[in-house]
């Protein structure tokens, strides 16, 4: 949190934002408040900016974060020259119950409690993304997950509805959400219907064509995909009826959403070549350029985080207790940070447990050893798994500086962080 200086004059500024009309409280150093209302228009942030300009003291706006309803106008106020916090929606909703008793809510008195948690120093340093240059990560990023997200509900429509009504038995065939070449041959035969219409060999023929530039021989799959369709318990639809036609229209927009992912995917690793941070962070085991993207998105530089540990904390990795007189609870995870930093962590903590070598799976390893079938004790495995991958990139982006006694140990200690650089802060195996 960053606390408010008492020390020099200051004009509070609390701007509750909406969509269409913002509510602003200013409170000058002598106390004198003033309340209105701001469009969502450039004049009318003009107007404004011109206000706070006029003020008798130098301003420190705070707000509360709505959506992306306050980019536009943060932005604005950042290049004017303003210093702007933001409060957590948890802060407001919480301290507006403590004081006023009620859980009544409104915009005037959301502005009033923002001012009070200004003046408290209850707040949060605002990054801009786009003045500090990764708004267009941020962008790839989101583009990214919204791609991924409509193609697994195109699947899970596939594999839920479509399939168990005209075929069944194909699902055992998919494998993997990446592999186009079955989508290709369920589009040319959608159900047994279509695939019996034609001889074995012709069939197997049409079909290799349908996977043309697949590197492994599908001549026995087919086969077998052939044979299965003949005992299949699916509709007796005909393969030109409007169903059939429906489904073809759901698996080419499978396979649009497929074509479209791995396009970005050659993008984001095109646009970022050369990045250094971005090249840093594929050295750690279980990170891959998607999950790169997404930890410099949503984190932006690392090296602003003084401390690993406000690195953990802003990424809801920091550990609470409930704890009141002799009753003590159970320590868990806060989950306040950034939960797409998070979801980064995890994934990436979970790929590297299921690599050869490295020291997340040795951890993961070591704290499993005592209990191996227990689910609990595997959950929380994997979460101080994730805990760890957050610490190794943090500090990771931040080179070490290496004190040895002779040169020939410094060239030695410099060729091991070269080869196993997350080893840095590992602690000696019992």
């Amino acid at each position: 949190m960053t606390a408010a200086s008492s020390t020099t004059a200051t004009t509070w500024v609390a701007i509750d934002v909406a969509k269409v009309m913002h509510q602003v409280l200013i409170e000058t150093p002598d106390g004198r408040r003033r309340a209105m209302r701001v469009a969502n228009t450039a004049a009318a942030i003009e107007r404004l900016v011109t206000l706070l300009r006029a003020a008798p003291a130098p301003c420190v706006i705070a707000f509360e974060p709505t959506g992306d309803y306050h980019r536009a106008l943060m932005h604005r106020l950042g290049l004017a020259g303003f210093m702007l916090q933001q409060v957590s929606s948890l802060a407001v909703a919480r301290t507006r119950d403590a004081m006023y008793n009620s859980w009544d809510k409104n915009d005037p008195k959301d502005a009033q409690v923002i001012v009070h948690l200004l003046k408290t120093g209850t707040t949060q340093r605002f990054v801009d993304p786009l003045v500090s240059g990764h708004h267009d990560l941020q962008e790839m990023a989101n583009t990214y997950q919204q791609i991924s997200l409509r193609k697994v509900r195109v699947q899970h429509a596939i594999v839920t509805h479509h399939l168990p009504l005209y075929f069944p038995e194909a699902e055992r065939y998919l494998h993997s959400s990446r592999a186009d070449w079955f989508t290709n041959v369920l589009r040319l035969t959608p159900c047994p219907a279509a695939v019996r219409q034609d001889t074995k060999p012709d069939f197997i023929a049409a079909a290799r064509a349908a996977v043309r530039g697949h590197k492994a021989d599908k001549t026995r799959w087919l086969a077998d995909f052939y044979d299965t369709a003949g005992e299949s318990v699916a509709l007796p639809v005909h393969p030109d009826s409007a169903a059939i036609r429906m489904f073809r229209v759901v698996l080419e927009e499978y396979q649009q959403l497929c074509r479209r992912r791995k396009a970005l995917e050659g993008d984001i690793v095109t646009r970022l070549a050369g990045h250094p941070d971005f090249e840093r962070l594929q050295t750690v085991p279980g990170i891959g350029p998607i999950l790169a993207l997404l930890i410099l998105a949503e984190a932006g530089d690392l090296r602003r985080f003084a401390h690993v540990r406000q690195f953990l904390k802003y990424c809801g990795f920091d550990l609470c207790t409930e704890q009141s007189g002799q009753f003590r609870g159970t320590t868990h995870l806060s989950k306040r940070g950034n939960a797409r930093l998070r979801y980064a962590c995890w994934m990436a903590g979970a790929v590297a447990v299921r690599m050869q070598q490295n020291s997340f799976r040795r951890k993961f390893e070591d704290y499993m050893r005592s209990d191996p079938l227990n689910r609990d004790r595997r959950r929380k495995a994997y979460t101080a798994v994730a805990a760890k991958m957050a610490r190794v990139v943090t500090r990771w982006s931040r080179p070490a500086t290496i004190i040895v006694a002779s040169p020939k140990r410094r060239d030695q200690a410099v060729g091991s962080l070269r080869q196993e650089p997350w080893r840095r802060h590992r602690r000696p195996r019992r």
